[in-house]
């Protein structure tokens, strides 16, 4: 029998090694990193994570025409590594356990229809409220069922801290605190004004405890909730797909949410114009349902208003723990079940992007649990 050449041994073990990591990473384990702030304090920019698929389950591919060990292009900003010329019915396997509340999940942003949701950009928020809860939230404290929700990880607000002069001091207060603005280059809080009384401070984003340092701090003149009006689901209906709107508008922000129920397989719904925009990418995106259009407040199928429906699937409502610096269910709505990926497990490497050379690593979050 002929030996193996040399290139070919090489081949062979690239390959089997190919095959071996997709299916790892298909079936149990991924590895992702964290490039925003919407999870601090629980994630911090520059975590690198294992995310598990074995807690839920594994979902087989819904686009099998893609180059193995890529997401959405062969290299960052490089061509798109996949097709959708075919498309295959999904299949979920059986987990360790649901969705719990309070979980730490990664899944695909629902709202990305330009793409097939097995490529969909990734997201990783806390899970607040599952299918069947009903959600609120009350000048920033989550309600679920009507009885106040126990959050867990370290929530952020984003405050206004005022002060008579700005100094050298101040900043460096804000520093050993943790706070980073990465807005910024080095991720220092620059001065602005109060947009309310125009007098000097800083906006930052921090938990309670960092909050309840800042108050007593004599510098503080004041130390107020940054407030954002704008437009969230349902009164935006379609949230970057089209510009389908609640026809009674409810007028929710940020910290003063609800209530709204979650959606549950199984469930029947009646549909009235009151409601209907909470349903509405449900019934015309994520359940596959055909000739469903939008007109006059009310969701159409074949022209003709839909006045009742099934839940076919599980929904989930995401937040990020940075409350003011996330977008999130709050924006866009539920999370399918079909949409997740899996449970985010632990830290294995941190890395400072504004520390030097000597302290780039965080070495306390090395091998980290994420809770």
């Amino acid at each position: 029998m002929k030996p193996k050449g040399l290139v070919r041994e090489w081949a062979n073990s690239l390959i089997f090694a190919v095959v071996a990591a997709t299916l790892l990473r298909w079936s149990a384990v991924e590895a992702y990193t964290i490039p925003s702030e919407s999870m601090e304090n629980s994630l911090m920019v520059g975590d690198y994570l294992f995310v598990s698929k074995l807690h839920y389950g594994p979902i087989t591919p819904q686009t099998p025409l893609q180059v193995p060990l890529t997401h959405q292009t062969l290299w960052e900003k490089g061509p798109q590594s996949y097709s959708d010329l075919i498309q295959l019915p999904t299949f979920r396997f059986p987990g360790f356990s649901s969705v719990q509340r309070n979980d730490i999940v990664v899944f695909h942003v629902p709202h990305e229809q330009q793409r097939p949701a097995d490529v969909r950009t990734n997201l990783i928020k806390r899970c607040i409220a599952v299918a069947g809860d009903t959600l609120a939230i009350r000048h920033g404290e989550v309600f679920l069922n009507g009885q106040p929700g126990a959050v867990a990880g370290h929530p952020q607000t984003t405050y206004f801290l005022e002060v008579a002069a700005p100094n050298d001091e101040i900043v460096a207060a804000l520093h050993a605190q943790g706070v980073v603005d990465y807005r910024e280059p080095d991720g220092i809080p620059r001065v602005s004004a109060n947009p309310a009384t125009g007098k000097p401070g800083f906006v930052i984003s921090c938990p309670a405890e960092v909050a309840a340092y800042f108050r007593r701090q004599p510098y503080a003149k004041s130390f107020t909730v940054v407030q954002y009006p704008m437009q969230l689901f349902p009164d935006a209906a379609d949230f970057d797909v089209s510009q389908a709107a609640s026809a009674t508008p409810n007028q929710w922000q940020l910290d003063d949410y609800g209530p709204l129920p979650v959606p549950k397989k199984g469930q029947s719904i009646t549909l009235t114009p009151a409601n209907a925009a909470v349903y509405y990418k449900i019934v015309s995106q994520y359940e596959h349902n055909i000739g469903i259009t939008w007109k006059d407040g009310m969701i159409q199928q074949n022209g003709q208003p839909l006045t009742r429906y099934t839940i076919k699937q599980n929904y989930y409502f995401m937040m990020g723990d940075n409350r003011h610096n996330s977008e999130d269910s709050r924006f866009w709505g539920f999370v399918p079940e079909d949409h997740i990926v899996g449970k985010a497990i632990f830290v294995w490497l941190s890395i400072d992007p504004y520390a030097d050379f000597l302290h780039k690593v965080r070495w306390s979050r090395l091998f980290h649990s994420i809770s």
